[in-house]
């Protein structure tokens, strides 16, 4: 049963429920867009996309939900932004590919099920880095880590630093198939992603991020001295925290599942 003082919950429920989940529904909108065109041709490998001011006239939405969009467009490994240059289109995944992306996962309740895969899946993988790791890819590992924490004080993205992060360890177990299948997720399912934090106030996330990156770091520290089994326990102890920090958020916003 959850408290209706519950701190996790808060740190995700902030403020303004309606505001977000309209913010969230529009930057969905605005991916499936963006995507549609790209997989159909209208936009092609190479292009540029409109610049933020010129989405927020074209698409008559706020910054705040051209931003969070060009996030999970980057993130699903559509887009890249080169900084003080743009963003631009990169190849569409094959679509007989195998992927889970922002249209198959609708529902916060999608992403619960996709963490419980994850649990079980990067669990093992954690474990077997631990065993298998080179010092190149621990040092991968910890630029990640790096790049979270560095981009959490400069409010920038820190989306891609944890997708990295997963997928490092990930190539570490030595086997392919778990990067396959980690490619195939794609940066859309990091549950933040998923509801949005554009509404969080700022203190509130800030927290938030930090405990993320404390979590990254157990696993790091287990990965880093070669124990498989504390491995596996803190990237068990990491995803089942995201999946109730994201339940917790679902039940106090009252989003639908």
């Amino acid at each position: 049963m959850t408290s209706a003082h519950d701190p996790q919950a808060a740190d995700l429920a902030g403020t303004q429920p309606h505001s977000r989940k309209r913010s969230r529904n529009l930057a969905y909108s605005l991916v499936e867009d963006i995507k549609r065109q790209i997989e159909s041709g209208s936009l092609h490998p190479g292009d540029k996309l409109p610049t933020e001011s010129e989405a927020i006239q074209r698409y008559g939405v706020s910054r705040t939900v051209v931003r969070e969009a060009m996030s999970r467009l980057e993130a699903a490994g559509l887009v890249e932004t080169r900084h003080g240059i743009g963003t631009f289109v990169l190849q569409a995944p094959p679509k007989e590919a195998f992927r889970i992306g922002p249209a198959d996962v609708a529902t916060l309740v999608d992403v619960l099920a996709v963490l419980e895969l994850r649990i079980s899946l990067e669990s093992e993988a954690a474990g077997l880095a631990a065993s298998r790791r080179s010092d190149d890819q621990l040092a991968d590992m910890r630029r990640a880590l790096d790049s979270f924490q560095e981009n959490i004080a400069a409010a920038g993205d820190t989306v891609n630093p944890d997708f990295r992060f997963h997928t490092h360890i990930a190539r570490a177990t030595g086997n392919r198939y778990f990067v396959d299948i980690m490619e195939y997720l794609g940066g859309t399912l990091i549950p933040r992603t998923r509801i949005g934090t554009s509404g969080f106030p700022q203190e509130k996330l800030l927290a938030y991020l930090h405990r993320i990156n404390r979590e990254h770091q157990d696993i790091y520290d287990a990965i880093a001295r070669s124990d498989p089994e504390a491995a596996r326990a803190a990237m068990r102890v990491h995803l089942t925290n995201s999946r109730e920090r994201l339940r917790k958020a679902q039940e106090s916003i009252g989003t639908p599942g």
